[in-house]
């Protein structure tokens, strides 16, 4: 039995600190509230975890430290750099390996599928963010100092998922409502199940050479939103969506701060996305879920 310690309850953290605390291990997962699932392998503990103290006194001992916290997305550029350096720091004191859920803002704009071994390229401040929080790490990892990787996902699906699609376009599209999404609707997009996300950061913390490097979260598929979105409403028995393009310009006059700080991102969106993850699947024998397990799994969550 090994120790793990998770941060962040949301839908990828609880989904993580479930897998390993069914394969038998102790899991300790830290929020700010205590909140999480009820199991007897999972011990809930409230904690500021941008306090390096606290966090190294709950990390001493663990075998892996698995953030899958994250500021509200509108205060990434204040809040995430406390909160990374004080992740790392627990990990440089203790030991334990650090895995760093990310995503693919780092590349910037790429025609053609994404691999881990492309270089920084942002053109966003949340990319430039993201690619200076892997940068620090992998310093720390070069110097002999820490034990880190970062696996990588694309936009969330599955039960609780955060994500623009999640939040805006699937609500709307299971009640039989019209809904605007500002993506080129016709576009292949990979997608990262919550389950497929956790089965990644399992195996890069429990993978003797998974560290130093980055890993992408094995994609469902490389379906349109607009391909999504029908079938999410055929397995819900739901009329044919009404999905339209929604122009980008529409996030910042909405006066809603998080939907304001997706304007800057729309890259992503406008173009075919397609996350490779030949190499995850052949070293961290990873598979992505097929999905059409993955829309029922969204269909059924939405009926409670």
């Amino acid at each position: 039995m090994s120790f793990h310690v998770v941060t962040g309850a949301g839908s990828t953290g609880t989904a993580t600190a479930l897998r390993l605390a069914g394969a038998g291990d102790r899991v300790r997962l830290v929020t700010r509230r205590g909140t999480g699932p009820a199991h007897p392998g999972i011990e809930l503990v409230a904690a500021d975890a941008t306090d390096a103290d606290v966090l190294t006194a709950l990390v001493d001992g663990a075998a892996s430290l698995i953030n899958c916290a994250a500021p509200q997305y509108h205060r990434w550029p204040t809040e995430f750099p406390p909160l990374a350096a004080a992740l790392l720091t627990a990990a440089e004191r203790t030991g334990a390996g650090y895995v760093m859920l990310g995503n693919v803002y780092g590349y910037g704009p790429v025609d053609g599928p994404l691999t881990e071994d492309l270089p920084a390229a942002p053109t966003s401040r949340k990319g430039a963010l993201r690619a200076a929080l892997w940068a620090d790490a992998l310093a720390a990892h070069e110097a002999g100092r820490a034990r880190v990787t970062e696996v990588r996902a694309s936009d969330f699906l599955g039960r609780d998922a955060a994500s623009l699609f999640a939040f805006a376009v699937v609500p709307a599209v299971l009640a039989g409502e019209p809904v605007g999404y500002p993506a080129d609707l016709d576009a292949p997009h990979s997608w990262s199940y919550v389950g497929d996300v956790a089965d990644t950061l399992v195996a890069a913390a429990r993978g003797t050479d998974s560290w130093g490097r980055a890993w992408h979260v094995p994609s469902t598929g490389e379906d349109s939103a607009r391909s999504l979105a029908r079938q999410l409403a055929a397995a819900a028995g739901a009329p044919e969506p009404a999905l339209t393009e929604l122009p980008r310009t529409e996030l910042a006059r909405s006066g809603n701060p998080v939907l304001a700080e997706v304007e800057e991102m729309g890259y992503l969106y406008d173009r075919p996305l397609l996350l490779d993850s030949t190499r995850t699947e052949r070293a961290l024998g990873v598979a992505a879920t097929p999905l059409e397990a993955v829309v029922e799994e969204t269909v059924r969550a939405s009926k409670g």
